[in-house]
């Protein structure tokens, strides 16, 4: 469990913790708020059951704050889901569950960290960029749009430099 600093300062610390099966229900609520076409609660147990790496963060009060997925390569890690609840955006939170996840993939000696991102989703490729993410390709249809539509994903990838800070 890790406690990550919050604004503003002096507020209490959210704590990353693996996700289990009992935060799903806090989960799913973030995710259909969130999102148009939300992930299921069965996508979310088959991630779990897979031993994706998936983090909740939680406020004291056991409220969750967001939460991120990622799927292990062969020197490679894969983001499926990263999601910060309406109330605690704009805090840095994506920043530091990104953080998190770079963390991990020095650790296992990933040498690239990859996403796919809605084209439309302006918001969170700037996040990505700005966090050094490059846009490196197109999934054309790969996510549901309305009116049985699909939209295409802009495909990013962040190099991950060794766990000993060397490229």
């Amino acid at each position: 469990m890790s406690a990550l600093p919050l604004d503003p300062p002096g507020a209490a610390p959210l704590a990353r913790v693996p996700m289990h099966l009992a935060h799903l229900g806090a989960v799913l609520a973030i995710e259909q708020v969130v999102y148009a076409f939300p992930w299921t609660h069965g996508n979310f147990v088959d991630s779990l059951a897979a031993g994706h790496h998936a983090h909740v963060l939680r406020a004291a009060d056991g409220a969750l704050a967001g939460y991120s997925v990622a799927m292990a390569g062969v020197q490679e890690m894969h983001l499926l889901n990263l999601t910060v609840s309406p109330s605690w955006q704009r805090r840095g939170l994506a920043i530091a569950l990104l953080d998190a996840l770079l963390t991990q993939c020095r650790r296992q000696g990933s040498e690239a960290l990859w996403l796919e991102v809605r084209i439309s989703n302006e918001r969170a490729r700037a996040v990505y960029a700005r966090y050094g993410f490059a846009e490196v390709g197109l999934r054309r249809g790969y996510y549901p749009a309305p009116g049985g539509r699909r939209e295409d994903a802009c495909v990013m990838r962040l190099g991950v430099g060794r766990a000993d800070g060397t490229a």
